[in-house]
C-alpha cells in the first residue's frame, strides 16, 4: 500500500508530453519504484519549452502519481519569436551548429546561454521553486528529494533546499556538467566557467548520493568532489512492444541510426569508408541503405550528398518511441555514435540499452576500451571501433552485409537483464535505501 511506502520527490524539467532520450530515464524510474518500496513525487514544469514532443510517454506515467507543476520562465520562447524556433530549437539541448554555420542570432543565443545563463536558461525557475517546494516539503513526509539534469538548474533547487531545510538530497547527472561535450562550444568568459565550476564541485559535495550513468564519469566526478558518494546507474531498456507483435526486418543492407547527429558527431571516417565500399562494390551499392531518424544537422546531410552518398538516405525527422523501438527492431545493422570530446570514454547513449535489446548487431563508434565498448563485449551486442579507423570499418561493414546476404545476419545480445529498466531501478531503491 502506499501509506507503507518511503516517498521520493523528483525534481526534473524533462516529463511527458517531452519526447528524445532526456524524459526516459526518471519516466521509467517513476514506472517501476513503487515495486521496491518507495512512492514517487514528480515535480516539474506546467509551461515547459521542449524540442521534441511525444504524447505517447503520457500513458507510462503511473495510475496515482502525484504530478506537481509550476509555471516557468522560459527565455527560449522569446528568443524563438525573434529568431524562429527552428534557429532556437538548435541551440537548446546540447545540439549547437559547429561556429562557421552558426547564424548571427544563434550564436548570440549561444553566449547569451553560457554566460547570462548560469547554469543553464532555466535559471528562472529556481527562486520561485525553491519557494514552493519549502512550503511543500514542511506540509508534507518526503523521505528524499531527487534533482535530475541536465538542465543543471534542478539541481540548484535541489542544493538550495539542502542548505534551508537539511533534506536528505540525491542529485542525478544524465550528462555531465563542466566535462559535456558541448561545453567548449558556450562561447564563455573566464568569470562564466568560474562560476560553473564553482556551481558543480558545491552540488557534488553538498548532494548526500550522487548518480551518473557510467564508471568513466564517476571518476571524472570523484576527481572534483574527492568523495565517495558517487554510484553508477546506467539507462537502460523496457519492452515497449507487446511480445506477439512481430516486426519484419528490413529488404535492403539498412544501417540505422536514431537520435542526434550534429555537426560534432558527422561520422565522417565512417562515410569514407561506406563511399569507398560503394564505389568498388555493386552489388552492396544496390542492397545499401542508410535510415536516419532524428535530429541530424544541414552539415551532416551535405556531406553525404558531397560524398554522393545521400540518394541511399531515408530520414524521419522525429519517431515516436515505440516507432523508434520498430525502426531498431526491423535494420539490418544499428549505427550507435558518440562524438570525440574528453569525456568521450564515459558516453553510454540511452538507445546503446535499447538497441541491445532490439537483437541486432550493433556497429559503435567510440574510443577503444570505453564503457560502450566493454558493454558490447560483455553483452555479445556488436562491435567497437575507434573514429579513425576506416579500414576496420570497412571490414566490419563488409562483414555484416556477407552475413545478410547469406541470411544469417543475427545476433541474440547476452546478459542484459541487468540493464532492464526494472532492474536498474532496484538498484536506485537500494541508493535511496542508504539515504
Amino acid at each position: 500500500m502506499q501509506n507503507s511506502r518511503k516517498k521520493v520527490l523528483i525534481i526534473t524539467y524533462y516529463w511527458p508530453p517531452a519526447g528524445g532520450p532526456g524524459v526516459q530515464r526518471w519516466l521509467k524510474f517513476v514506472k517501476y519504484l513503487r515495486e521496491f518500496g518507495w512512492e514517487p513525487v514528480v515535480y516539474t514544469a506546467s509551461n515547459p519549452s521542449y524540442p521534441m514532443i511525444d504524447e505517447t510517454l503520457i500513458s507510462e506515467i503511473p495510475e496515482g502519481v502525484e504530478v506537481i507543476k509550476q509555471p516557468i520562465l522560459e527565455p527560449y520562447n522569446l528568443a524563438s519569436i525573434i529568431g524562429g524556433k527552428k534557429s532556437i530549437n538548435k541551440t537548446k539541448g546540447g545540439f549547437i551548429e559547429s561556429e562557421e554555420n552558426q547564424s548571427i542570432i544563434q550564436k548570440l543565443s549561444v553566449w547569451v546561454r553560457g554566460n547570462l545563463f548560469i547554469p543553464d536558461a532555466r535559471k528562472f525557475w529556481i527562486s520561485p521553486s525553491v519557494k514552493f517546494l519549502q512550503k511543500y516539503l514542511s506540509e508534507n513526509n518526503i523521505d528524499v528529494v531527487v534533482s535530475s539534469g541536465p538542465p543543471h538548474s534542478m539541481h540548484m533547487i535541489g542544493l538550495q533546499l539542502k542548505n534551508k531545510l537539511n533534506i536528505k538530497w540525491v542529485a542525478d547527472f544524465r550528462d555531465p556538467w563542466t566535462n559535456i561535450d558541448y561545453y567548449s562550444s558556450l562561447k564563455l568568459s573566464k568569470w562564466a566557467d568560474k562560476k560553473h565550476h564553482q556551481l558543480e564541485k558545491e552540488v557534488l559535495y553538498t548532494a548526500d548520493k550522487v548518480l551518473t550513468v557510467s564508471e568513466a564519469w564517476k571518476n571524472d566526478f570523484f576527481k572534483i568532489s574527492n568523495k565517495n558518494n558517487i554510484h553508477v546507474l546506467t539507462n537502460g531498456f523496457d519492452n515497449e512492444l507487446n511480445e506477439d507483435e512481430q516486426v519484419l526486418l528490413d529488404e535492403k543492407f539498412t544501417i540505422s541510426h536514431i537520435g542526434s547527429m550534429n555537426a560534432e558527431r558527422n561520422p565522417i571516417v565512417f562515410w569514407n569508408a561506406l563511399k569507398e565500399l560503394v564505389d568498388i562494390n555493386k552489388v552492396f551499392a544496390n542492397k545499401l541503405q542508410i535510415k536516419l531518424a532524428g535530429g541530424v544537422s544541414d552539415e551532416v546531410f551535405e556531406y553525404l550528398e558531397k560524398n554522393g552518398l545521400k540518394k541511399y538516405v531515408v530520414y524521419n525527422s522525429y519517431l515516436n518511441h515505440k516507432e523508434a523501438v520498430r525502426f531498431q527492431k526491423s535494420s539490418q545493422l544499428l549505427l550507435l555514435l558518440t562524438n570525440n570530446p574528453k569525456n568521450a570514454m564515459g558516453m553510454l547513449p540511452g538507445k546503446l540499452f535499447e538497441y541491445l535489446n532490439a537483437n541486432r548487431p550493433i556497429l559503435a563508434i567510440s574510443p577503444n576500451g570505453s564503457d560502450l565498448s566493454e558493454v558490447l563485449k560483455n553483452t555479445n551486442g556488436g562491435v567497437n571501433i575507434d573514429y579513425s579507423d576506416k579500414e576496420e570499418m570497412k571490414k566490419s561493414v563488409l562483414n555484416y552485409f556477407n552475413l545478410y546476404s547469406n541470411g544469417g545476419l543475427f545476433v541474440k545480445s547476452e546478459n542484459i537483464n541487468q540493464y532492464s529498466r526494472k532492474s536498474v531501478t532496484g538498484k536506485l531503491a537500494e541508493v535511496l535505501n542508504m539515504v
